[in-house]
Order: structure tokens, then sequence, then C-alpha cells
């Protein structure tokens, strides 16, 4: 096979390149490890910013987002069992999230990529692996089902893979400049049939750990608790899923509704970034060069972003035979990826109980969440944060 550009991984950075590359009259095809029912049944939350609910419309993938999705105008800081509203419409001229989960995303994309290019994606490859990235004619080999082995020719290789994919493997250790923080705490997710009772994500800090009350739909809810990383599920039944709940969320004269919980796991919490987002004809992007952690909401959004810059600078390269935004790719993106990470760090900080952590420590972040109640200002931040920074080609 022979295209112009190899993007390995069907995550929300591939099928978002492919796409925005697609409409500048760029070839390229996907390589995905798993199967497309994998992909599009992997569920997972999603908080998407203004703008890649605005790019999602624009592409043409955004009908059923617009028919079934949750737009938020604002989200809810409960500590000391007391509650404010953020208006993160008013502190922002008008910008609202659209609660629409990323595995929805998905299954936009791949559909839509499949009527476009019913070639351009090749779904449940393995022994992936990337060659000639540090050459002129990079190309990537994979077998399906143990059979011989297929290669993909490419002028430029994305590796949009996540953090265990060959694309951040194909750098050389010696030359990838990485940075990481590991949480001492993680979250217990569950979805559960109950009807919602609050219209906005509420954010809890209590003595004893984080909680979130997500919505998914009317009679579907997501929730987390904080809880230790290495714990088993086994650990945790329904009734102290449910009490634990209660008793992190409820404030006086309201109460979660309880309902049946059909599926639950717990998630580790980090922070990580590759700064060597670029080795060669090859890039990285999306959860192969940053992963945060999932309290500030941006992760599929800031890879997005990625792939937004790195469509630009592809297209300016076949356009007019210029590589200098190719060449900016890494620091271009970095600026924003840093920003992010930053703002994650902050709420994850601020909301989560850390037994680490000092006396003194703890009282700064109750005095960050008594500051952010009465500040204006320090409101504005987080609104702008959460609903996305302005973005430009030098974000």
């Amino acid at each position: 096979m022979r295209t112009q550009v190899g993007i390995v991984g069907a995550g929300p950075a591939g099928l978002f390149l492919a796409h925005l590359l697609h409409r500048e009259g760029v070839e390229s095809v996907i390589l995905e490890s798993r199967s497309r029912e994998e992909v599009e049944g992997t569920i997972r939350a999603g908080v998407l910013e203004q703008w890649v609910a605005d790019l999602l419309v624009e592409l043409g993938c955004g009908g059923r987002m617009q028919a079934e999705a949750h737009v938020h105008t604002g989200i809810t800081l409960q500590y000391e069992r007391q509650r404010f509203h953020l208006d993160i419409e008013g502190l922002t001229e008008g910008k609202r999230v659209t609660v629409w989960p990323q595995h929805e995303v998905l299954r936009d994309l791949i559909a839509a990529w499949l009527a476009q290019r019913p070639e351009g994606i090749v779904f449940g490859v393995r022994d992936t692996a990337i060659h000639g990235a540090d050459g002129d004619a990079p190309y990537v080999t994979w077998r399906q089902n143990g059979e011989t082995e297929d290669r993909l020719d490419c002028d430029w290789v994305i590796g949009s893979d996540g953090f265990h994919g060959p694309g951040r493997r194909s750098i050389p250790e010696s030359v990838r400049r990485e940075f990481q923080k590991v949480y001492p705490f993680g979250w217990l997710g569950i979805l559960a049939h109950a009807p919602v009772a609050w219209h906005e994500l509420i954010y809890a800090r209590h003595e004893d750990g984080f909680a979130l009350a997500s919505t998914r739909t009317e009679t579907i809810q997501r929730m987390y608790v904080q809880c230790d990383p290495r714990d088993d599920l086994a650990n945790w039944p329904d009734r102290r899923i449910w009490d634990t709940l209660h008793e992190r969320l409820a404030t006086d004269g309201w109460s979660l509704t309880e309902g049946e919980i059909f599926q639950r796991g717990i998630i580790p919490l980090r922070s990580f970034v590759c700064e060597t987002m670029r080795h060669g004809r090859l890039f990285l992007a999306g959860d192969a060069a940053h992963i945060v952690p999932p309290t500030g909401a941006k992760g599929l959004n800031l890879a997005v972003a990625d792939v937004l810059v790195l469509s630009r600078a592809l297209v300016a390269a076949y356009r007019g035979n210029s590589t200098e935004l190719l060449d900016a790719y890494p620091t271009t993106a970095l600026r924003r990826i840093w920003k992010a990470e930053r703002f994650s760090w902050y709420m994850t900080t601020m909301l989560h109980r850390d037994d680490g952590e000092t006396p003194f420590e703890q009282r700064i972040h109750m005095a960050d969440l008594d500051y952010v109640a009465s500040s204006r200002v320090a409101q504005t931040a987080i609104a702008e944060n959460y609903v996305g920074l302005p973005f430009d080609a030098a974000t």
C-alpha cells in the first residue's frame, strides 16, 4: 500500500487528523490494532471544549452529538458540604462545553471515514512496526491473523497510538525527553441506571477523598470516587460504592438517587509528557505524547489540538513545499500541552485528598477553594481553561 500520511492508531488524534487532511486533499491510511467493535465499545467519558464540538460539526460528524449530547454552561465545585456554581458561559463570553462520550465521537468519525474512504483504515493489525523514520522513505509493517507481513509506504508517519503503542517506542529512548508524575490515588468509575438529579458536573472535595457526578443521559449516570489505584474491585460492592458517593456528594436537602450499577472499573491517575514529538519523519500526537489526569477534562481536547496544528503543517508541506510548520510542530504543540498539564494538575491536587501531603499543604488546597469561591478572577481562570484556551497556529 502507498499513501501520503500513515497514521498508527484510530483514537481521537488519528481519526480527527485523517478527516482534517482529507478535506484539504491529503491522503492518509489509518492502522489500528483493535477491531472496530473494540474501538467503538471502549466506554470512556468525554467533555468537549467548544472549539472541538464546533470542529466535529464542521467535519460533518456532529449530527448525533447535536441531537443527543448535553451542553453545559457551568460546573459545580463542592467542599465542606457547600456548593458554588462556576458560570463558564458568563465568564467566557458565551462559551460552553459539550458532554459527549469519547466512544460516541469515535463511532461518528469512523462511520464518516469509512463512507469517504472504505480502504482508508485497517483494523486488527498486529506486530506493527515503524521503519525508516530517520530517512526519506518511512514505512509501516504489520500482520493480520498471523498471516504474511503487510507494508504501508508513506511520506510521513504519525504515532497516535497511545502510551504503549509503537509510535513513541520507535523513537530511541536515548533521545526521548520525558516527564512524569504518578498520583498516589485513582478513580473508581461506575455507570448506573439512575435518573439525573443534577444539571452539570459536580466536583467534590471531601475529607475522605474526591467524588465526581457526571451525566450520560436522562437515565444513565457516570460517577467516580477517589480510591487506591491498586485496590481490587471485589472490595467495592454496590452498597459500599453508593454509601461512599452519598457521603462525599450529599449536601443539606440534596442526595443521589440510586440505581443499578452495570459497569465499574478503577483507573490510575498520572501526568506524562514526551517532549520529543518528532523524530525525522515520525510525529507523535495524542496520548502517545502526553497523558493528563481526567480531572481537568483535557485528554481528548488536547489530542485534537495536536492534530489541528499537525494537519496545518502537513498541508503547508504539500501545498507550499515548506516544512517550516512541521519543524515548529513540537514547540507549537507543547505550549498548549504544558498549559493543559498545569490546569489538570491544579484541579487534581486541589480537589483530591493526598495522605502524603502535610497538614499545611492540605490547608492550602482548602484556601484555594475558598479563594475560587469568592474571586471572579480566579473563577475566570478556571472557566477559560475548562472551556478551552483560545486556539490559533501559535497556541
